[in-house]
């Protein structure tokens, strides 16, 4: 009996392994959409929070939108040129992104950014 539960648990680790270490190719990929704010001097922190709360409502939206991330910087290298907030959206595909990217709602929230943004940067990636 001893033998039969030491089997049992040899091969129920093994299989707890293999399934996480699933090779890149068997990880479904999925398309990042990252998005880094720096706002301007005179933005107020009413103002960031109500874009914040703003950018973090369009998943409920935007049903093309798979998972939304989003946090301020921390590190302490120093090399964030002023870029404070990084959002990440995630899509199962091209047309997913292009879908929101025209979407009224986004452009809606794009309108509302006015003065208070100062620079953005976008970089979408599919993942690996």
């Amino acid at each position: 009996m001893k033998s039969k539960s030491l089997y049992f648990g040899l091969f129920l680790f093994a299989m707890l392994f293999a399934v996480g270490h699933l090779s890149a190719a068997e990880k479904p990929k999925v398309l990042r959409h990252v998005v880094e704010f720096k706002f301007s001097p005179q933005a107020t922190a009413e103002n960031i929070q109500k874009i914040e709360k703003s950018f973090a409502a369009l998943p409920q939206k935007i049903k093309e939108i798979k998972n939304f991330e989003w946090g301020t910087n921390v590190s302490p290298e120093g090399l964030n040129q002023g870029l404070t907030h990084c959002f990440i959206l995630t899509f199962t595909s091209d047309k997913d992104r292009d879908a929101y990217l025209v979407h009224p709602d986004h452009k809606a929230f794009g309108k509302s950014l006015g003065k208070d943004l100062e620079k953005v940067t976008v970089i979408d990636f599919w993942t690996k």
